[in-house]
């Protein structure tokens, strides 16, 4: 009988401790998101306040997002960074899940402009908020270009045979095409191309490979392509001006006489995440005003979150033209969705094909 009592005492005791070893056990949120959106500078603040680690996946361009979401298992990650070209066939296809805005008090707070979109809206939900935005502008070298180059047009220089890098991504089309003035008068017909306008795209760029170093697919790529003077001019990202500087390269940043394309960043729940409610709150910290000012001190780019203002010097508010937003997006042509994607990456796959 003692023997049977010690036996379901010690049985008692292995499930206790099993129990508080399982609570114990540190919950993982993890991320497929752009280079930027997971520094440790303000994840470790949300890491520490919910007992919890983050863990973050880079994506090189939005197809290799929805690739990756696509190939994976369902559970492999809980919140994407999809930019506003495959936002919206992520929220209407079934990867992302619905959001609960009660969970999220600080979407309120958003720019009105970038909310009202219908990119992450689908039968009546919202399947993202918006969180950075920014152009894709031309990054130089300011000892090859001791004045910031005019136009697009200047990559197509003889002269720079070698020197040039572009982005593996579709908006080098979107460039092209905006060379060709397909941009005009409707700056949204960039996505959606004909047959013929896409051939056109696709000899033009077959143009440029003589003067392709490299195609960059990471912005850490690119940054150093710069850094070993591989190249002296490129289309990349507000990012990799800042890193360029930090390490006292001397790069300037320009947006061409034709203008440029852009993108909102949204931050996403996956469908098959089984972390929804603290995903939940992740959004919520990342969307918060002081939060967004952090990103922007390691991005650069443009916080969705105007109040992150509050937070800054005149002159950092001033190189995010925040003191002038509206001239400033009439710039930038935001990344659409692109009905005819597929057609698009074929031809950017011939042309990457091309010797």
């Amino acid at each position: 009988m003692m023997r049977g009592r010690l036996l379901a005492l010690l049985a008692g005791t292995s499930l206790l401790v099993f129990g508080v070893s399982c609570a114990k056990k540190t919950p993982t949120l993890n991320l497929l998101v752009w280079e930027g959106y997971a520094d440790p500078s303000y994840v470790r603040a949300f890491e520490a306040a919910n007992h919890c680690k983050v863990s973050a996946s880079y994506m090189g361009s939005s197809d290799d997002l929805v690739s990756k979401l696509r190939g994976g298992s369902p559970g492999t990650y809980d919140v994407i960074s999809p930019s506003s070209d495959v936002a919206t066939t992520i929220a209407s296809s079934g990867l992302a899940a619905p959001l609960d805005l009660s969970q999220i008090p600080s979407y309120g707070n958003l720019s009105p402009q970038l909310t009202s979109l219908p990119l992450v809206r689908a039968q009546g939900k919202v399947y993202g908020v918006p969180f950075m935005w920014g152009p894709d502008p031309m990054i130089y070298d300011t000892t090859a270009f001791p004045k910031p180059p005019e136009s697009w047009g200047v990559l197509w220089d003889a002269k720079l045979k070698g020197k040039v890098s572009v982005w593996d991504d579709l908006s080098t089309v979107y460039m092209a095409a905006q060379m060709l003035g397909y941009d005009k008068p409707d700056p949204s017909h960039l996505y959606n191309l004909s047959d013929e306008e896409l051939d056109a795209v696709k000899k033009k760029l077959l143009e440029l490979k003589p003067n392709v170093r490299k195609m960059w697919a990471t912005g850490g790529e690119l940054t150093n392509l710069f850094q070993n003077h591989e190249i002296v001019i490129a289309m990349g990202w507000p990012l990799n001006t800042v890193d360029l500087k930090k390490v006292k390269f001397p790069v300037g940043e320009t947006i061409p006489k034709e203008n440029t394309t852009g993108w909102i960043d949204h931050l996403m729940i996956t469908a098959g995440s089984e972390n929804k409610e603290l995903a939940h709150k992740f959004l919520e910290f990342m969307i918060q005003a002081e939060t967004q000012k952090k990103v922007t001190d390691v991005t650069h780019y443009t916080p969705a979150n105007p109040h992150a203002a509050q937070y800054m010097t005149p002159e950092e508010q001033k190189a995010l033209h925040l003191d002038d937003v509206d001239n400033y997006q009439k710039r930038i042509y935001f990344w659409q969705n692109v009905p005819r994607r597929t057609k698009y990456t074929e031809v950017w796959n011939e042309v990457k094909a091309a010797q």
